[in-house]
C-alpha cells in the first residue's frame, strides 16, 4: 500500500514537472516570438528611415546638379556674350558706316575716302565676326520677317503686302541672339479711292 502510494506520488511529480516544462516553453515561445516581433518592427522602421534618407540625399543631389549645371550656363552665357554692351555701344559707328557706303559720290576724291572708308569697315566687320558678330541686311522686297525686323513705317503698294521697301538700319546678331533689329518700311494695300476721297475731306483746312 505504501509502495503504491509512492508511486503514485511520483507519478504527479513527473506530471507536474512536465506541466511546468510545457508551461515554461510555450512563455519562452512566446516571448521569444514577442521579441522576434518587435526586432522585425525595428527593422522595418530602420529600412523605412533608411529609405527616407536615401531619397533626401538623391534629391539634395539632383538639386546640387541642377545648380551646377544652371551656374555653368549662366558662366558659359555670360562668357559668350561677353562683348554685348560694347557692340550695343558700337552700332551707331556701323550704321555711320553704311550710311556712307550708300553713297556713290562721282568726286574722284571722295570715291578715293569711300574706298577707305569701305577697307576699314571690312576690316572691322571681320574682327567682329570673329567675335560672333554678323550683320543682317534685308534686302528690298523681301518678306517681312519679324524675328529680325522692325516695321517703323508703311507705304502703300500695288505689290504684295508685307514687303520690305526701305531699309533703315540692319539687323546685328551675336552668335545665337539678335541684338538688334532692323528698321525697314514696308508695304501695304492701297486704300480704295472712296476711302482716300473721305481722309480728304475729313482733313481740317489750313
Amino acid at each position: 500500500m505504501e509502495k503504491e502510494n509512492k508511486t503514485n506520488v511520483n507519478e504527479n511529480t513527473v506530471k507536474s514537472d512536465e506541466t511546468v516544462s510545457n508551461t515554461n516553453e510555450i512563455i519562452g515561445k512566446k516571448a521569444f516570438k514577442e521579441k522576434l516581433a518587435k526586432k522585425n518592427e525595428e527593422i522595418e522602421q530602420l529600412k523605412q528611415e533608411v529609405e527616407k534618407w536615401k531619397n533626401d540625399y538623391y534629391r539634395a543631389y539632383a538639386d546640387t546638379q541642377n545648380l551646377r549645371n544652371s551656374l555653368q550656363k549662366d558662366y558659359s552665357n555670360a562668357l559668350r556674350y561677353r562683348s554685348e554692351g560694347f557692340l550695343e555701344k558700337l552700332l551707331p559707328v556701323i550704321d555711320s558706316f553704311n550710311l556712307a557706303l550708300q553713297t556713290k559720290p562721282k568726286d574722284q576724291a571722295m570715291l578715293n575716302y569711300l574706298t577707305g572708308f569701305e577697307y576699314i569697315y571690312k576690316n572691322m566687320m571681320q574682327a567682329l565676326e570673329s567675335e560672333g558678330v554678323n550683320e543682317i541686311k534685308p534686302n528690298i522686297g523681301d518678306k517681312f520677317d519679324s524675328n529680325i525686323m522692325n516695321a517703323i513705317d508703311t507705304v502703300e503698294s500695288d505689290g504684295e503686302e508685307n514687303r520690305v521697301m526701305q531699309v533703315y538700319c540692319v539687323a546685328v546678331k551675336l552668335h545665337d541672339r539678335i541684338i538688334r533689329h532692323a528698321n525697314v518700311v514696308v508695304s501695304k494695300k492701297p486704300l480704295p479711292k472712296e476711302n482716300k476721297e473721305n481722309i480728304s475731306e475729313e482733313k481740317p483746312q489750313a
